[in-house]
């Protein structure tokens, strides 16, 4: 029996790799359209059709908050030395000049979280309206896995509109990257739209959060959603990350650091770079199950948020250690009353 047979044999295999696939951008897509994507990418993994089959039917492209890349477990556990720290230069993720071994006491990362929280609580609470919405400007950047290998794609421009209404929506807000403009929808399976939360985390919401970091970091551990296999540290640090880059009321970006601060495992780097070279003070953690690493970039004089990225930090079938997956750069953030809207200083520095 040839590999590609046995592996064809086992359904919870498969399974377990499409679960563990990014999924494709069809929020709005029918449950029965969506499977079929789903197979199309099994297909990839078989390689018992030919890629043109595949390409047939390609995905139609919904916009995302964010590009959040969760790499198949098959493919992440491959073989390859860990290496325990990556000196990163260069804006396309790879290393450059070598490595450097990573501290493991993690006091220094609570100190620098500790100053960060201290900064975040110093900002203005802001009155947003549930008729508004939050505009955020970044620079994104991702990979593209479905053909076995980590394809880096453009570095682009994204503008989002997040609808501030508390009830569950089936129209979130707007999207526009490099100039082409979608409408966000409703998460797949939300019949009756998405409602504030972990989701579309609106700034009624997130000031709904604890703000004791203790309280809040218990309350993180238990609503994070569950991920087979996934370690639950490291699903809770990128919770918390994947809040990060908007617009919150100060006490709760306040608790939010301090109870990150909390999270085995969580260390500080000084070699830190967003997704557009910016240089800056690193928080990081890596998953070493998977061999990736997830990493915040803040200013290195008022401590604010510059952006994120997530890379491979061993060799593995889908790329050399330091390949990026994904990666941010916050550019500008303000409240604006329509969807579409732009800000007078849009293109100015961050806003908040």
């Amino acid at each position: 029996m040839t590999d590609s047979t046995a592996a064809r044999n086992r359904p919870d295999d498969r399974d377990e790799i499409a679960r563990l696939l990014p999924a494709p951008d069809d929020r709005d897509l029918t449950r029965e359209q969506h499977l079929r994507h789903k197979e199309l990418l099994m297909q990839h993994i078989d390689h018992d059709r030919a890629a043109s089959t595949a390409a047939a039917e390609p995905a139609r492209r919904t916009p995302r908050r964010r590009p959040v890349l969760i790499a198949s477990a098959a493919a992440l556990a491959l073989a390859g030395a860990l290496t325990a720290g990556i000196a990163m230069t260069g804006t396309d993720g790879r290393t450059h000049g070598g490595t450097t071994t990573a501290a493991t006491d993690t006091r220094p990362a609570a100190a620098l979280l500790h100053r960060i929280s201290a900064a975040a609580a110093r900002h203005d609470t802001l009155t947003v309206r549930d008729d508004q919405f939050v505009y955020t400007r970044e620079k994104i950047r991702g990979a593209d896995l479905t053909s076995g290998k980590a394809v880096v794609g453009p570095l682009e421009d994204e503008e989002t509109w997040l609808a501030q209404e508390p009830g569950p929506l089936h129209r979130l807000g707007l999207s526009r990257v490099d100039g082409e403009t979608l409408p966000l929808n409703a998460e797949l399976g939300d019949t009756e739209g998405t409602p504030a939360g972990f989701g579309r985390p609106t700034y009624r919401w997130l000031g709904s959060l604890p703000t004791d970091p203790g309280r809040l970091l218990d309350y993180l551990y238990a609503k994070t959603p569950e991920a087979e296999r996934r370690q639950r540290d490291q699903a809770v640090f990128e919770q918390i990350g994947s809040l990060l880059g908007g617009m919150m009321p100060p006490r709760t970006a306040a608790a939010l650091y301090r109870a990150a601060a909390e999270i085995p495992g969580v260390r500080r780097t000084l070699e830190a770079r967003d997704v557009i070279g910016r240089q800056g003070l690193g928080i990081v953690r890596d998953d070493t199950r998977y061999g990736v690493r997830t990493e915040w970039v803040f200013d290195p004089k008022d401590y604010s948020f510059l952006g994120a990225r997530t890379f491979l930090i061993r060799d593995t079938s889908y790329g050399e250690a330091g390949t990026l997956l994904s990666g941010t750069a916050e550019l500008a953030h303000a409240v604006v009353d329509k969807a579409g809207l732009r800000p007078a200083d849009a293109d100015g520095t961050r806003t908040a």
